[in-house]
């Protein structure tokens, strides 16, 4: 069974950077494809962006586009999401989401989830 932790989240002031870390155990991440998704209380979950287990492709939301990247190590079983330029409407609780997709595209549903880590941007 894949298990996903995040982690990295925090406080930061509007215009800084965070890192976050999503580690899998269980199973090899070779194989899957990586998501970031966040969610503010009350509102639907947005997809941040993906990257795929082939080529290491990714997309981004047009929110966020040019600020985060994502990224991967599938030596170390982690994938990360690079944030800089952070705005006071990044905040929201950040997940990692994974799905056994052997492609070079991002899929439409993902199967494991982690459970979350909380950013705020705030002054």
């Amino acid at each position: 069974q894949l298990q996903l932790v995040e982690s990295g989240g925090g406080l930061v002031q509007p215009g800084g950077s965070l890192r976050l870390s999503c580690v899998a155990s269980g199973i090899a991440l070779d194989y899957y494809a990586i998501g970031w998704f966040r969610q503010v209380p009350g509102k639907a979950r947005e997809e941040v962006g993906c990257i795929s287990s082939d080529r290491g492709n990714t997309k981004y939301a047009d929110s966020v586009k040019g600020r985060f990247t994502i990224s991967r190590d599938n030596a170390k079983n982690t994938a990360y999401l690079q944030m800089s330029g952070l705005k006071p409407e990044d905040t929201a609780v950040y997940y990692c989401a994974a799905r056994n997709h052997a492609s070079w595209y991002c899929p439409s549903e993902y199967h494991y989830w982690g459970q979350g880590t909380q950013v705020t941007v705030s002054s």
